[in-house]
């Protein structure tokens, strides 16, 4: 089984000076979820299917994914991204400020998320939750005890997965067999319409995810690569 992890494309974060909460792709957004569907395209090996976040930006980032591949995306709710404050018509600068602010926070702050958002340990143990389901109903169960081996059928599907750096950067970690950290998309860094690729190979006489490439944009031009 490959698992194919796809960052959404840039979002417009700011109309006019003002934050949006459910942002919608930028032009340059929708140009890098085009070269990243004819990059599938090109590649000629298909998918079994495509998993996508309901936020707006990974619904579009979708779009020309699906189309390429002839597949419908399946929405799963609970691998949308971390949930903030609701900042709606708030000035950027307000917004940029917060963030800039919280890198200094104490790590059982981090942990505690925002104020008035999403914990980071409520996201954790939701996206590792969601991709536990993801992965048991399709026959690799996550391990039971601390050996990290997964459970099941390995099989030759492929599944594309397109949603946010934190989603995929938190997904990475679990699937790997990390411990966890509040930052994990710090530690994970991926670009816009970027792909991280995992393959479950035999082990041990169980199976273990192996990471094959990560923030690869080979498909985007050094002008169109964004964070």
């Amino acid at each position: 089984m490959e698992l194919l992890f796809i960052r959404h494309g840039q979002p417009a974060w700011v109309v006019d000076g003002v934050a949006q909460p459910d942002a919608p792709l930028t032009e340059l957004g929708h140009e890098q979820a085009r070269l990243a569907a004819e990059r599938l395209l090109r590649d000629g090996r298909g998918f079994s299917e495509i998993i996508v976040s309901p936020a707006v930006r990974s619904q579009q980032t979708a779009v020309p994914i699906a189309e390429a591949l002839g597949l419908t995306p399946t929405t799963i709710n609970d691998i949308i991204e971390i949930g903030v404050p609701d900042w709606t018509g708030q000035p950027a600068e307000v917004v940029a400020d917060v963030f800039a602010s919280a890198q200094h926070r104490s790590i059982d702050e981090w942990w505690d998320g925002l104020p008035g958002g999403e914990s980071f340990r409520d996201f954790h143990n939701r996206i590792i939750g969601a991709f536990s389901r993801i992965l048991t109903e399709r026959g690799m169960a996550p391990p039971t005890t601390g050996d990290q081996l997964w459970h099941g059928t390995n099989d030759d599907r492929r599944i594309a997965i397109v949603a946010h750096g934190g989603t995929n950067a938190v997904a990475l970690a679990f699937l790997l067999g990390l411990d966890p950290t509040p930052w994990e998309w710090e530690r994970f860094i991926l670009y816009h319409a970027s792909f991280a690729r995992l393959r479950a190979i035999p082990m041990a006489g169980e199976h273990v995810w192996s990471l094959r490439t990560f923030n690869d944009r080979e498909h985007l031009a050094e002008d169109l690569r964004t964070r």
